[in-house]
């Protein structure tokens, strides 16, 4: 087990210094040019694929790095880029991992390559889980995966909603409830192929920011697809329902319950790298604006009022990134996060991306608040953190329960 450290390794610095450079001499460039677009960078996209940062090696390495850091170091420095490209560099990693945590051998060997594509032909993936009625409260899920006997096929039916590269996809992994007594516990994934038929796109979203993310519903209307492509297989999947089921019937739902949540929450650091990242992106800019912007004869960070924004702005950051990290290593090392540390890391890091945007934007001025200057687009993405993998109130209500062990609502 590695110690915690605050400082990178060689290996890590070298990492590091080659995704910044990639995010500064492809991403930054193209960055203003696909959010007016509303597009899939596909050309940034080929581009990470011929260098390797588009693939699930990459990912896998970072993921493996026994101090934890690989990962929120890698999310850091691409959404340093831009947050809109870099989702769409990292989105297809969430379908990737959902088969690599609950596949086969042969299901992973077979889809994740079907995921990526090539360098010449770059593919995406997509991970589809919430639904209209049905985002932060996983519970209320409809969509429904009905079992073929005898043809041995799923039959899938349900529209999901908020699903990066939902549609576009040549590899959807969708939700879906296969035991509707059980709740939560009654929920599996399945591997959608490429052109089946039932499966489309629906409402693509305008949104505020990150756009150079495909975001979309997906419809499902009786897709049907063999039984081989439920993640970890029928045997897996109906012990796991007589397990649920015998622990409900003995009350011991609500340790399964936690179990789950534990998961999530192990997830949520690299969302507040991602915020991180976005954050340093804009008071970067901020520092240099302010050092060579002059008002009454000289530079404005000479002024108290700037100046104290700027350090607040670099403390806060700072702050947000040793959350991350803790909670990074706690996870890789096995410590149970006790008081919800990757809810902390997530909550303090998110609600710091969207002050922070908006105080650089603030310190540019009217420049801030027109697109000549990334800034504003850098607060139109900050936004995003505070909503998806758990808004800021559902991470508080995590904490919250975690530290007072209470069932509060």
């Amino acid at each position: 087990m590695a110690e915690f450290t605050m400082e990178l390794n060689d290996d890590q610095k070298q990492v590091r210094d080659w995704i910044h450079g990639f995010a500064a001499d492809v991403m930054r460039p193209a960055a203003a040019e696909w959010d007016e677009r509303e597009e899939t960078p596909w050309p940034v996209i080929q581009e990470a694929a011929k260098v390797g940062i588009y693939s699930l090696d990459f990912y896998a390495q970072q993921f493996f790095d026994p101090t934890g850091l690989g990962i929120p170091m890698a999310m850091e420095e691409l959404f340093w880029g831009d947050a809109g490209i870099a989702l769409s560099i990292v989105g297809t990693g969430l379908a990737a991992i959902g088969v690599v945590a609950n596949g086969t051998e042969e299901q992973i060997g077979t889809w994740i390559p079907q995921m990526y594509g090539t360098a010449d032909d770059v593919k995406v993936a997509a991970f589809c889980s919430s639904e209209p009625d049905a985002g932060s409260d996983v519970g209320s899920m409809r969509t429904r995966a009905v079992y073929d006997q005898a043809k041995d096929e799923w039959v899938l039916n349900g529209t999901k909603t908020w699903a990066t590269n939902g549609g576009i996809a040549n590899v959807h992994i969708v939700v879906a409830v296969v035991d509707p007594e059980l709740g939560t516990k009654g929920h599996a994934s399945f591997i959608v192929p490429p052109n089946t038929p039932g499966l489309s796109q629906g409402q693509k979203f305008k949104k505020h920011g990150i756009r150079a993310s495909h975001t979309a519903e997906v419809v499902l209307e009786d897709v049907r697809i063999p039984g081989s492509c439920l993640l970890g297989g029928k045997e897996k999947l109906d012990e796991r329902l007589a397990r649920a089921h015998e622990r409900a019937r003995s009350g011991g739902g609500e340790r399964v319950k936690n179990a789950a949540m534990a998961t999530f929450e192990a997830s949520r650091p690299a969302v507040g790298a991602m915020a991180v990242g976005t954050a340093r992106a804009a008071y970067e800019v901020a520092l240099d604006y302010a050092k060579t912007r002059t008002q009454f004869g000289r530079p404005i960070i000479d002024n108290q009022g700037v100046a104290f924004q700027l350090a607040d702005m670099r403390t806060r950051i700072d702050a947000a990134r040793l959350l991350v990290w803790r909670a990074s290593w706690m996870a890789v090392a096995g410590r149970p996060f006790e008081s919800a540390e990757g809810s902390m890391s997530k909550l303090f890091a998110s609600e710091v991306a969207k002050e922070v945007t908006a105080q650089a934007v603030q310190i540019l001025g009217g420049n801030g608040f027109t697109r000549e200057y990334p800034v504003e687009r850098m607060h139109r993405d900050s936004a995003i953190y505070t909503i998806f993998e758990g808004t800021s109130e559902i991470q508080r209500l995590v904490i919250a329960r975690t530290i007072s062990g209470m069932p509060i609502r």
